[in-house]
């Protein structure tokens, strides 16, 4: 069985911190988290997909709007051509389950309609973000679920690559827009996940106030414990983990088709105002 100290160990790459004495299987479920790239051919089945959900709709939503959405791709082609939009990742086509969730207005639009009430409120910033947020909410209840099951997951971003595309592929109305994919399936035994470490908690907790420049000491731990991860993985990164997540920030080029993100949406109808 691992330790707590071991799971604290792993998650941040180092001895930084004594394992808290407040601790539950939930805590111990959370910290074994790693992201899923190497799945078996296993289907998930309905009865786990639909506890997955339940989980799912279980987390916080904001308002009880019900402003988020979900889309089961089982589909061999179809993963396929979700994986070209999401820049060719190639555990989009093998997992057995691509989860696409949305930030879906298009629902709350028709309840509003089937009232007879305006429903204006939906072109502002502040709802899309909305829908944004509890999706994120409802994913992360749905990958907590997926791990208890046996399950392996790991979150696609790239499907914001190509909105127009996505949607195409999905059938999505007006005001709905993918938010990110998920990958869902039995992890491959052969080539197991590693548990990637985080930066200390002074990086990320602050008391009473916000502060930037006590967060240096931390970032250069993190540095360290990032080099030792990419070294132990076989990971062909080059530079510190500042110098990697700098790359990624540089300008529009390194965005994958995000700059124009905001343009997509708006074709897709969100007006953002």
């Amino acid at each position: 069985m691992t330790t707590p100290q071991a799971l604290i160990d792993a998650r941040y790459g180092s001895e930084v911190m004594q394992a808290p004495q407040s601790w539950s299987p939930v805590i111990e479920s959370l910290l074994g988290h790693a992201s899923v790239r190497s799945y078996l051919p296993t289907p998930v089945s309905d009865d786990q997909l639909a506890a997955i959900i339940a989980a799912a709709q279980s987390a916080a939503n904001s308002s009880n709007l019900q402003v988020w959405s979900v889309v089961a791709v089982r589909d061999a082609g179809r993963r396929a051509a979700l994986a070209e939009c999401a820049g060719g990742q190639a555990h989009v086509r093998e997992a057995p389950l691509q989860l696409v969730w949305l930030a879906d207005l298009a629902r709350l639009e028709r309840v509003a309609q089937s009232v007879d009430r305006p429903s204006i409120a939906l072109d502002y910033t502040e709802l899309f973000l909305t829908g944004v947020i509890d999706a994120a909410l409802a994913a992360q209840n749905a990958v907590a679920a997926a791990e208890s099951l046996g399950l392996g997951t790991v979150y696609i971003g790239g499907m914001r690559n190509q909105p127009e595309a996505v949607a195409e592929l999905l059938n999505l109305p007006p005001k709905v827009v993918a938010v990110f994919g998920m990958c869902v399936g039995t992890p491959d035994p052969a080539k197991p996940a590693a548990v990637k470490p985080r930066p200390a908690q002074s990086v990320v907790l602050h008391h009473e106030g916000y502060s930037l420049e006590t967060q240096d000491a931390g970032i250069e731990a993190y540095n360290q414990a990032m080099a030792a991860f990419y070294t132990e993985q076989n990971m062909n990164v080059h530079g510190t983990w500042a110098v990697h997540s700098a790359k990624r920030v540089a300008g529009p080029e390194s965005m994958s088709g995000r700059d124009r993100l905001v343009a997509a949406l708006h074709a897709r109808g969100f007006s953002l105002k």
